[in-house]
């Protein structure tokens, strides 16, 4: 993907799709206060603190959102795929963000700019009740998120996990490959725990014949099985 060509006008025609019923003026009226950039692997699209400056939409790419946590350790608290927007809730809520968002493969990165969106939502029922059902849904994976990584034993949070990356991401042609390639680190930061136990469950995970690694990359051989280490806890 290089940087020089970005599609800008299939971005904005898929960023427009996610909206339902977008009248003619408000299409136009979005273009004109859409951006897109490229955003290289390991760069930041938003920090923790910084005020939203609209909202930000995931065109082609991956994306982690993180809370820097005590002693170095972050919490992965959500994680991006395309097409799709991320970060909204401080820009609704009128706060700064209370996490950092950062590129985990090189991506494209558009944004609609705060004030013409909320103009747009005052007249587009539909365009609100589809944010609102999209902040409804982000609320109840926090929610189960929180029970997760409180409840859970190591075992049964790295096996959501990987579920969960799945689920977001898909698989490979093989039909096993997770679709994304984490570090040790990201994989303990979205399961909540050190990277040296992530590591260590892995491995157990491997000699069970559950999963199968190779590098970043984590193969499921059997699915039926992890789910059950997830369920069970």
């Amino acid at each position: 993907m290089a940087h020089h060509n970005i599609d800008i006008q299939s971005a904005f025609e898929a960023v427009c799709a996610l909206f339902h019923n977008l009248q003619p003026h408000e299409k136009e009226k979005i273009r004109a206060n859409f951006t897109c950039s490229y955003i290289k692997r390991g760069e930041i699209i938003f920090r923790d603190g910084e005020i939203p400056t609209g909202l930000v939409c995931l065109y082609k790419g991956k994306v982690k959102i993180f809370k820097e946590g005590v002693g170095g350790r972050d919490q992965i608290v959500r994680m991006a795929k395309p097409v799709g927007f991320f970060g909204y809730r401080a820009m609704f809520a009128d706060e700064n963000h209370i996490a950092t968002a950062e590129a985990l493969e090189d991506s494209i990165i558009c944004t609609i700019e705060r004030d013409c969106l909320l103009e747009i939502l005052k007249t587009n029922a539909d365009l609100t009740f589809h944010i609102l059902k999209s902040l409804a849904t982000e609320l109840g994976f926090s929610n189960n998120r929180t029970i997760t990584l409180t409840q859970k034993h190591i075992r049964g949070r790295l096996a959501e996990s990987l579920l969960f990356l799945r689920d977001t991401y898909g698989l490979e042609d093989d039909e096993q490959t997770i679709k994304v390639y984490l570090s040790r680190e990201d994989l303990a930061n979205l399961s909540n725990m050190t990277t040296s136990n992530a590591i260590r469950t892995l491995s157990g995970f491997c000699n069970e014949s559950v999963i199968e690694l190779d590098g970043r990359r984590i193969k499921i051989l059997d699915a039926y099985k992890l789910d059950r280490i997830s369920n069970l806890g």
